[in-house]
């Protein structure tokens, strides 16, 4: 199957015609054909061949055309030879998000990342964003958005995209009935849907716990555990953490600390400050927890404490924000330190924590060796996404791990984020960094939608 790269213009002809430059007609093998047909995303549509002598790659679609696939703008843009004298337009990639339809923010607190992805996309591929309601299934079209040139959006109706980047924003309605309808529909539909849903803790723990590699890297960590357990836990590690296993962004999260000749402590956030609490009895400490949060203490799970490097003393951990490339190969894009805030419970820079480069964070702590530990941890993160993606069921391509590293060297994972944020790119330090990893989202995108040329990848 040929790939080549060409001009899209349109012209006024109400018939389905399309006009090919012999350039175009030679890289496609299409010289003395005299009908095709044209795709793009789902739909199709016969159309006839009329060939214009024009120098370089250009193709002139009649209004005929245009109106019958929806072809939303002309410009650059790939042109797969299929079989059967099927000529693909494309990709069409589709990014889900869901917001308040607002028509200055429709995706909320999204639309800047969102922008950022329809700009930087629109020179390689026709991409859109759209939300769950947008689509209308029974014509199979969606109603999406689109970014002007003057960074305005446009809404234009396209037919079902060739690959579609998940980020619904909430785990809540990820788990609907309604979404999960949506995204057998598309599966049935053989389109690539990537990154499927949010993680959930006790799934990536059970997933990576048979993996003889992977496991090592994994603090001790059980779900829904009996006070039994967790008491053992507390006298064998001395602190472990306590945490929603659908939870996000540090919330819900307690530091249990026991220390034998002075009781029981538990450190949490509340109401925007720390929070450190006494208890002279495991019971009672129990009795505190159960009293706050009831009935959903049993989708938590403790996890062993680790003393991770520090910086005045102040923990530090890392996410790693990993991608699929053009390619299918998980790289690492890019790495923020999380230096958390006095007396927080979590590295996270909500809740008082701040952001550093990995190289300045162990720099201060390793000196010399620094570069090496990273380079470590970097293939570390690397085949922990390799592990993740083999034993989980569904296309993934991203993921946000939290690291640490210990005062030993030793690296451990303690989280994976399926839709990870993008705080850390805010940094100054790592702006080309968040500039990449929109890079490779849009590659990985071409690659699931077979838009790649052989020898790129």
């Amino acid at each position: 199957m040929g790939l080549t790269f060409c001009n899209v213009h349109f012209t006024k002809q109400p018939q389905r015609v399309v006009y090919i430059s012999g350039s175009l007609m030679k890289s496609l093998k299409l010289s003395g054909k005299k009908n095709i047909r044209l795709r793009l995303g789902k739909d199709a549509i016969p159309a006839v061949v009329k060939p214009i002598k024009r120098a370089g790659k250009h193709l002139f679609l009649a209004s005929g055309v245009q109106n019958a696939i929806k072809v939303p703008k002309s410009g650059s843009v790939y042109l797969r030879n299929l079989q059967n004298d099927e000529v693909q337009l494309g990709p069409l990639v589709g990014v889900l998000s869901d917001g308040p339809s607002s028509s200055g923010q429709p995706f909320g607190s999204r639309t800047g990342f969102i922008k950022q992805l329809l700009r930087q996309g629109s020179n390689m591929c026709y991409i859109f964003a759209f939300m769950p309601r947008d689509i209308n299934w029974q014509q199979e079209r969606v109603y999406g958005y689109f970014l002007t040139e003057n960074g305005k959006f446009e809404r234009k109706m396209v037919p079902l995209p060739d690959v579609i980047y998940n980020r619904l924003p909430s785990r809540r309605a990820e788990t609907s009935p309604a979404i999960n309808q949506l995204r057998d529909r598309f599966t049935r539909k053989k389109i690539p849907f990537f990154n499927w849903s949010f993680f959930n803790k006790s799934d990536i723990y059970r997933l990576l716990e048979g993996d003889s590699f992977a496991s090592q890297y994994v603090p001790e960590t059980h779900s829904s555990p009996e006070p039994d357990l967790i008491k053992d836990m507390l006298e064998r590690h001395h602190f472990v953490y306590y945490k929603p296993s659908a939870g996000s962004l540090g919330h819900g999260i307690y530091r249990l600390t026991y220390l034998p000749k002075r009781g029981y402590f538990a450190r949490y956030r509340r109401g925007g400050k720390n929070v450190l609490l006494r208890f002279s009895t495991f019971d009672s400490l129990m009795r505190q927890l159960r009293s706050r949060h009831g009935r959903s203490l049993h989708s938590y799970v403790v996890q062993q404490g680790i003393r991770l490097i520090e910086i005045d003393g102040c923990p530090i951990d890392f996410r790693f924000h990993m991608h699929k490339n053009g390619s299918n190969q998980w790289v690492v894009v890019g790495i923020g330190a999380k230096k958390a805030g006095r007396g927080s419970v979590t590295t996270h820079l909500k809740n008082g924590g701040s952001l550093l480069t990995p190289q300045q964070a162990l720099g201060r702590v390793f000196g010399a060796k620094s570069d090496e530990v990273l380079q470590r941890a970097k293939q570390t993160a690397i085949r922990l996404a390799e592990s993740l993606e083999f034993q989980h069921r569904h296309l993934i391509g991203e993921i946000g791990f939290d690291l640490g590293i210990d005062q030993d060297e030793d690296i451990w994972m303690f989280e994976a984020n399926a839709k990870p944020g993008r705080s850390i790119f805010r940094h100054p330090s790592l702006r080309a960094e968040g500039k990449a990893s929109i890079e490779h989202i849009l590659e990985h995108c071409l690659y699931l939608s077979k838009f790649r040329r052989r020898d790129d990848m």
